[in-house]
């Protein structure tokens, strides 16, 4: 070894991993961040192994600087015993025995080699981040191993994620900790957390300053993402110190200034998530943590990635933290209170869950288990979002229906693009290769409009672009950009089928054709797309009066997602590109604004409207069964309802309520119905006037069959019989069955009137000769025996021509008046 083999806090546990790889074949390695185990375990083993070392690296940056240093370590140059190879570039030779590699290559190996020819070890870096490509890697390698190459050695490496439920994962592996090596660390956090609305930047702007003004060495800054870099950078002014940006897109040079040592004076790295764990940057005393992450967040049911900003979890806030004790004794400095601590997550959630699982459903069905059943998935890929994912792939031809691969998804998987932009470099051809590469790459343009097309002048033309447009450029993303073009150019071959001359609307709209948009009608800049989603732009931007575009990236909520980048498309386009997905299609539905049903014939593609219009003939049935959501949107109180329809429906309900069986005229009985009870009856009926034309008694009648009918004249009648013959509306609407009936009407009457199987008693409400309420009774022989002496003295006086019997049981009912002149 050369002299750069140090002792590292790993060196203690080496020999008891080698023991357990050398007889189990597995092990899990538990290591925390600072402990050695990216580039002094794979040496280590390297005696151990017969074949090739494969380490999977989640970052790129981790992949090269892990490889380097192992490459130093032995004295050599990254490309001899110890090479790398990540997306666009390769140090591999010959004599190669140590292959670190990112995520997606591991993939490729395992797809066209699974047994892994010339492989003899296979390690999991970093596992604890939980990435979609780590986990799929694991779940393919494992079963390769179980299936073709039992002596594969397996090692799942991890920092802070618990160990155990991994090691049970591969059949319980034996578990290998080290206790690592740190350096006390002192945190410090705010006094009080931030104000709300308190902008991210200047508020860590400020806690740098301070950091760099009570300590020494270098500071560490986690920040969420590029663009709070650069913000943070313009703001700070230390005098002596230098600034350096940290972050994935950064060009290389620049990325190896960040991590490496300080030419002179003080260095302040800003710096993404990318600094959290494999990588050692030397010098660092002091962290500055702003205490928010960027994660990626897929919405299955809209089919759209968004990105989000996050408070940190608990883990992560632990391993930036530790970051300040690698070297010495360091200091912490936290954006946020130390009370706010208990309400952060405990770890972050893993991308299976979260991330767009259009790439593994590709792979999964590859590899010939579309749903991953019976793979070891450490959390196994959520159904209704792995259904999304496929439906999307069957969309693009990749899939079949039953969810194999088509001789196209073939095609596709090679190319180290997401599916949908190789589905449009492979219709296209090499002209799509630049807009391929600037969709799968960072935006190069800060500032600038959504247009697309501004974006590929500046690809295509740098300097004519900054003489021509007034957004500035990011020279090094315009030049990685150009570099990846150039190699999708070599993987497209030859023009596409789709023909030679194509826009780049056109391009993308095959990439994202369920993101077609049609601009509403009005003022505001709204689109709806053709996959469902509505969309909007940002106040102001030159695409805003577009008739048609395709959204290529989008921000913003799911609930409302702004277009951050789009580009035109013309209707011929459209057409000449996906004939094959536009079709007339018969429409007939209920219009809330309206208040009536609007049929129309409409030409569609997906849910946008390209051509409107009347639907002259459309059947009755149609337009009925469109009236009912009329009825349902509005309530069953958009009906004619008369007393004669209350009280038939109250009847039946009361019946029901004694246990009779009977049809359910509840209201949600009623609506949940409506397609058997109402439907039959709404032919010639078109708006909400006509359904309040339509009184529903005979409809309620005829829910019932003869049978029913019966029961109800019979236990609930519709009326009451008085003595004299007279047939008096009974009323159930109040719950309890009652009447109104002129007293002289009930004389003689010695029980009170009941019905119903359980014989309810009437609520009968005794009239005045001019039919004024004079009392209300249940209990009519109580009401003779009792308070009827009281009112017949107050009624004699008014109505002296009525008979008023001192015995209303022996009276004869009557409504004659006594002869003019005649009173007593």
């Amino acid at each position: 070894m050369a002299d750069g083999w140090s002792p590292l806090p790993i060196d203690a546990v080496l020999p008891a991993l080698a023991e357990a790889v050398a007889t189990a074949g597995r092990a899990v390695l538990q290591a925390p961040p600072g402990a050695g185990k990216t580039t002094r375990v794979p040496l280590a083993l390297l005696p151990k192994v017969t074949g090739r070392i494969v380490m999977l690296e989640p970052r790129r940056l981790a992949a090269r600087a892990a490889a380097e240093r192992m490459a130093e370590t032995l004295g050599e140059a990254a490309g001899g015993t110890v090479g790398y190879r990540i997306r666009g570039e390769s140090r591999i030779g010959p004599m190669t025995r140590i292959e670190v590699v990112t995520e997606g290559i591991l993939t490729r190996m395992i797809q066209s080699d699974p047994e892994l020819s010339g492989v003899g070890a296979v390690i999991f870096d970093e596992f604890h981040e939980r990435s979609l490509n780590a986990d799929l890697g694991l779940a393919l390698t494992w079963e390769a191993r179980s299936a073709l190459r039992p002596d594969l050695i397996v090692l799942v490496m991890s920092a802070t994620l618990d160990a155990a439920p991994v090691a049970r994962l591969l059949e319980d592996a034996p578990l290998v900790t080290s206790e690592g090596r740190a350096f006390p660390v002192e945190t410090r956090w705010l006094t009080a957390p931030l104000l709300a609305g308190t902008r991210l930047a200047p508020a860590t702007a400020a806690l740098v300053a301070q950091a760099a003004a009570e300590t020494e060495g270098d500071i560490l800054v986690f920040l969420p993402g590029e663009s709070e870099i650069r913000q943070v950078a313009a703001l700070l002014d230390i005098p002596g110190a230098t600034v350096r940006p940290l972050y994935g897109a950064l060009p290389f040079a620049e990325q190896r200034a960040a991590i490496g040592p300080s030419a002179k004076g003080r260095k302040i790295v800003l710096s993404t998530a990318i600094a959290e764990t494999s990588l050692t940057i030397e010098g660092v005393r002091v962290v500055v943590d702003a205490g928010r992450a960027r994660r990626a967040r897929f919405d299955p049911g809209s089919g759209m990635s968004r990105l989000v900003t996050e408070r940190v979890t608990r883990a992560e806030a632990e391993q930036r933290r530790g970051r300040a004790g690698r070297v010495a004794p360091g200091i912490c400095y936290r954006l946020w209170a130390k009370g706010e601590e208990g309400a952060l997550p405990a770890f972050p959630p893993p991308e299976m869950e979260t991330a767009d699982l259009a790439p593994l459903a590709m792979e999964l069905a590859l590899w010939g288990a579309p749903d991953g059943g019976g793979l070891a998935f450490l959390t196994p890929p959520p159904a209704p979002a792995l259904a999304e994912a496929r439906a999307m792939l069957q969309d693009l031809g990749a899939l079949d229906d039953a969810g194999r691969v088509t001789e196209h998804g073939r095609q596709l998987a090679p190319i180290p693009l997401h599916p949908r932009l190789g589905h449009m470099l492979r219709l296209a051809g090499r002209q799509a290769a630049p807009l391929a590469a600037l969709m799968a790459a960072r935006d190069p343009l800060r500032g600038a409009p959504a247009d697309v097309a501004l974006r590929l002048e500046a690809v295509r033309d740098l300097r004519a672009y900054a003489e021509r447009r007034p957004w500035p450029a990011d020279r090094a993303t315009v030049e990685t950009i150009r570099q990846e073009a150039r190699r999708l150019s070599r993987l497209a071959g030859s023009e596409g089928p789709a023909g030679p001359e194509m826009t780049p609307g056109e391009m993308a709209s095959l990439a994202y054709p369920d993101r077609i948009g049609l601009r509403r009608k009005g003022e505001t800049p709204r689109w709806l797309l053709s996959g469902g989603k509505g969309v909007t732009i940002a106040a102001g931007d030159p695409m805003s009066g577009q008739r048609l575009l395709v959204a290529t990236d989008l921000g913003g909520t799911a609930r409302e997602p702004t277009i951050r980048q789009a580009v035109e498309i013309t209707e011929a386009g459209v057409r000449r590109l996906h004939g094959e997905r536009i079709g007339w299609e018969d429409v007939c539905v209920w219009s809330p604004r309206e208040r009536r049903v609007i049929a129309r014939r409409q030409e569609r593609l997906g849910s946008i409207i390209l051509d409107d219009r009347i639907w002259q003939d459309a059947p009755e049935e149609r337009v009925a069964e469109a009236l009912l959501d009329g009825v349902r949107d509005l309530g069953l109180s958009s009906l004619g309802w008369t007393e004669a329809a209350e009280r038939f429906r109250a009847r039946v309900e009361l019946l029901r309520a004694e246990g009779v069986d009977l049809p359910d005229m509840s209201d949600t009985g009623l609506t949940a119905g409506l397609q058997d009870w109402l439907l039959p009856h709404l032919a010639g009926r078109r708006t909400a006037a006509d359904l309040k034309a339509l009184d529903p008694l005979e409809p309620l009648r005829q829910m019932l069959g003869w049978e029913e009918m019966q029961t109800l004249d019979r236990l609930a009648p519709g009326h009451f019989a008085t003595p004299l013959g007279n047939r008096i509306p009974l009323d159930y609407r109040g719950g309890v069955p009652a009447i109104e009936v002129r007293l002289q009407e009930m004389f003689g009457v010695t029980e009170h009137p009941a019905i119903g199987p359980k014989r309810l008693p009437l609520r009968v409400t005794l009239l005045s000769p001019a039919r004024r309420p004079v009392q209300v009774t249940t209990d009519l022989p109580r009401f003779w025996a009792t308070s009827y002496a009281d009112v017949r003295k107050d009624m004699r006086g008014q109505y002296p021509r009525h008979p008023w019997p001192e015995d209303p049981t022996q009276a004869e009912p009557t409504l004659r008046v006594k002869p003019r002149g005649q009173t007593g």
